[in-house]
């Protein structure tokens, strides 16, 4: 892997690298479970909205045992009302920045889940859990509310009435649990969420980019349409899509004999 030339300069709670076409972001705080201070939470957001034009997929994973314990509580800090949305609000535009920077993004977890760990993870478009990994929202225990974007994401991916419970109770899911509510798509061993990770990065990457916009972009407007202007949308999304040059090449081939059918074995490390 090589560094990233980044045009804005990351802080050193973040690491970034580059193979192929995918890149790799880590949080580099381990000494803090990788919480989050307001200088990595731009950071993040400046590393999606930089993203050299070869990148085709991102992982996103972390250093040490635990992917993220949350915020930062050294950012604690007394602010007015108009303070305290401004500070969610940045939040929302890095976080945004993961879901609608252009291309996929594979989230690793381990360990702690937890808070703003899971608004982020939340932001990713693939999940792969680590047998540690666990989740929790704590904020309801501790007198507070979600603040980065995870009363949005969150019930999208477990529904409103499992946030509700883990906001009120403080109930903890395992990695086990979290994959079966829909925490996450995969779980794999302790240890093997990076090479998964990057073997679907992989995956993902050579896909037709027309595709990926449309999955990344359109599915989820479809998905929250109503059935009329769903079914144009996916109608227009599938001809745009079908009627470029990449498809009609890749249709070709595929035709042809030349390219993988779905019955196959799949790629190794992929099952």
């Amino acid at each position: 892997m090589n560094p990233i030339p980044r045009p804005v300069p990351l802080p050193h709670t973040l690491r970034a690298e580059v193979t192929g076409a995918v890149a790799t972001l880590t949080l580099n705080r381990p000494h803090k479970r990788n919480a989050l201070d307001d200088e990595t939470v731009r950071g993040i957001g400046h590393f999606f909205t930089e993203l050299d034009p070869g990148v085709r997929a991102v992982v996103l994973t972390a250093e040490g045992d635990h992917f993220c314990a949350g915020l930062d509580l050294a950012e604690m800090v007394e602010r007015d009302t108009l303070g305290a949305v401004a500070h969610s609000r940045m939040w929302h535009r890095a976080f945004d920045a993961v879901e609608n920077g252009g291309v996929p993004v594979i989230a690793v977890l381990r360990g702690a889940v937890i808070g703003g760990g899971l608004e982020l993870a939340a932001a990713a478009h693939i999940r792969v859990a680590e047998q540690s990994a666990f989740y929790a929202l704590p904020e309801g225990q501790r007198g507070l509310f979600v603040g980065g974007g995870g009363s949005v994401r969150i019930p999208r991916l477990i529904g409103v009435a499992r946030m509700t419970d883990m906001m009120l109770t403080g109930r903890r899911y395992d990695a086990t649990e979290g994959a079966a509510i829909g925490l996450s798509q995969y779980v794999v061993p302790t240890g093997a969420g990076p090479d998964r990770a990057q073997a679907l990065a992989a995956t993902v990457a050579e896909n037709a980019p027309q595709s990926n916009f449309a999955v990344l972009q359109a599915l989820p407007r479809i998905a929250e349409a109503g059935p009329r202007e769903g079914y144009l949308l996916e109608s227009l999304m599938s001809a745009i899509a079908g009627s470029s040059a990449d498809a009609k090449h890749r249709m070709n081939d595929f035709l042809a004999g030349r390219a993988a059918k779905a019955t196959e074995e799949p790629v190794p490390g992929l099952s």
